[in-house]
Formats: structure tokens, C-alpha cells, sequence
């Protein structure tokens, strides 16, 4: 059964961000709805100049493989029970499902300023902060050396673990998110990547943008056995859980080990605070590396 909350976002005096999260979400219904909304803003804004709020959709998957608009079935390896839906986003073929953070941009560019292309970097690099926060912030010595970067010619965001060793750890870089003018060095030569984490799949129609990003924190991995994952083959898909400590039941910790770990709802909330800061202008984008 889908459960459904809502909530106002304030971001700014002079603009507001809905949140809505879906539980055990269908991916058909949820994708009807979105689409709907979406169509009723470009009808309100055409037909009576209104702008309505923009929305973040966060959104827990019941299993479900999705193919892109352009996607190509041959990237499906293997038919599994999952049903395998066609939908209206960009990219190839991906995996939806529990343990998953997918979080959908209804978004009407035009009206905050923002290309395309605005919009794919700001989703890139609000996953890149949540996930380094995460990862510089955690016990865990798994996440030494590792960090978390955007590629330039695949969309999404990767893990890649440092190479020098010896490199003084004790630098400059600032690990709070909400400084504007936070720099990352997004050379990648001395880094070797471990896999993919994230993935990102938009739809612009009319200005207004649908569909996003997903997250792995804590679901299990082996449903991209079947597919080459966003179209291609061979790539590695990783999750936050191996790298620091996910809480499965934040009642059955002990201070100590929640004090060490983190849940899947606060690293929700990092990504909802850091997307709603961006979204009223308080981050800007840092300058994308080139290809």
C-alpha cells in the first residue's frame, strides 16, 4: 500500500518548495501522477499566468526496472519477476526498489533560472555533498581516501578512492555544505574509480522539469545483475551502506553506535536541505570540471 506525507519547505522569504514522500511507491502510478501535476502547472502558468510552487517528490520504489525513452532493450541481460516499465525520461535502463532514495525535481526552470544543464550539475553536485558529508563524517575506516565526483561523460555520480596515499589528509577542503563558495579539486587523474552510486534521469517538457535522481543507500545491489545499468556494461554499482554505517532500526541502537552511524531518513534529509538550498539560491554551482 502506497503511503503518502507532505510538507512546505521554506526556503526563502520569496519562494517555497513542497516535499511530498511515497512509500512503497508503483512506479506506473507515481509516474501518472507526477506527469499530471506536471501538465497542470504548464496549463496554469499558459493559461493564467500563475506559478505555482515547485515540488520535491521522495520516493521508496516497490521493485521496478525502468527503460528510458531513447533506451535500448539489449541493455536488459536477464528477465527477471521485476516488471520492466518504458517511460518518458532521458537514459537507458535502471533499477528502482526499497533501501533506494529516488527524489523526483518538479521544477519550473524558467521561473528560477536555470538551463538544462544548470539543472543536471545542481543535481550532481547536491548528491556530491551529501554523500562526502556522509562519507568525511563516518567512523567507518572504509571511507578513508574515498570521495564522491561527477563525470563529465556519464551522467550521474561515481565513488573513486585516491591513489597517492601519502597525501596530507589535513587540508583546507570545507565539508559544510551550505558554504557558497566551497571549491573541490575535480581532477580525477591520481583517483581510481569504484563504481557508480547515484544515477540521474530528467524530462524537460514546456520549461518544467520531472523524473531525477536515485540514490543507493541500503538496497540490495543484486538487481543490477540483470542489466547493464544506465547502458553500460560492466559498470559497478555501490551503496552508502559499504562505505559507513546505514541503521536498519534506530530504536534497537545504542547511543554509541548511532552516534557512529547514520539512518536512512537523516541522509534524506541532507539531500532535501542541500536540493531546497540550491533551489532558493543559497548554494551555487561550483565550476564543472572539463572533459
Amino acid at each position: 500500500m502506497q503511503n503518502v506525507t507532505q510538507q512546505t519547505h521554506n526556503t526563502s522569504p520569496h519562494d517555497t518548495l513542497l516535499t511530498k514522500s511515497l512509500s512503497a511507491a508503483d512506479y506506473v502510478s507515481t509516474h501518472d501522477a507526477m506527469l499530471a501535476r506536471t501538465l497542470e502547472r504548464i496549463a496554469l502558468k499558459k493559461e493564467q499566468g500563475l506559478r505555482t510552487p515547485d515540488e520535491l517528490w521522495i520516493v521508496d520504489h516497490n521493485d521496478v526496472y525502468t527503460l528510458g525513452q531513447a533506451g535500448k532493450e539489449e541493455h536488459i541481460l536477464q528477465r527477471t519477476d521485476t516488471p520492466i516499465i518504458k517511460t518518458d525520461r532521458g537514459g537507458q535502463v535502471t533499477w528502482h526498489g526499497h533501501g533506494q532514495l529516488v527524489v523526483y525535481w518538479l521544477f519550473d526552470l524558467d521561473s528560477i533560472g536555470w538551463s538544462v544543464r544548470n539543472l543536471v550539475s545542481h543535481a550532481e553536485q547536491a548528491i556530491e555533498d551529501v554523500v562526502n558529508d556522509c562519507l568525511q563524517n563516518s567512523s567507518s575506516s572504509i571511507s578513508d581516501n574515498i570521495s564522491a565526483h561527477a563525470r563529465r561523460d556519464a551522467p550521474g555520480v561515481y565513488l573513486y578512492a585516491d591513489t597517492d596515499t601519502d597525501t596530507d589528509t589535513d587540508t583546507d577542503t570545507d565539508t559544510d555544505t551550505d558554504n557558497d563558495a566551497q571549491v573541490q579539486n575535480t581532477s580525477l587523474d591520481d583517483k581510481i574509480m569504484l563504481g557508480k552510486i547515484a544515477s540521474l534521469g530528467f524530462k524537460i517538457k514546456h520549461g518544467f522539469s520531472y523524473h531525477g535522481i536515485a540514490l543507493n543507500i541500503n538496497c540490495d545491489l543484486s538487481a543490477f545483475n540483470a542489466i547493464n545499468p544506465c547502458g553500460y556494461a560492466g559498470m559497478q554499482m555501490l551503496r552508502l551502506a559499504d562505505f559507513l554505517t546505514i541503521q536498519k532500526e534506530p530504536e534497537a541502537q545504542t547511543a554509541q553506535h548511532m552516534h557512529n552511524s547514520l539512518s536512512y531518513e537523516q541522509v534524506t534529509q541532507k539531500l532535501i536541505d542541500n536540493i531546497a538550498k540550491r533551489h532558493a539560491g543559497l548554494i551555487e554551482l561550483r565550476a564543472i570540471a572539463p572533459k
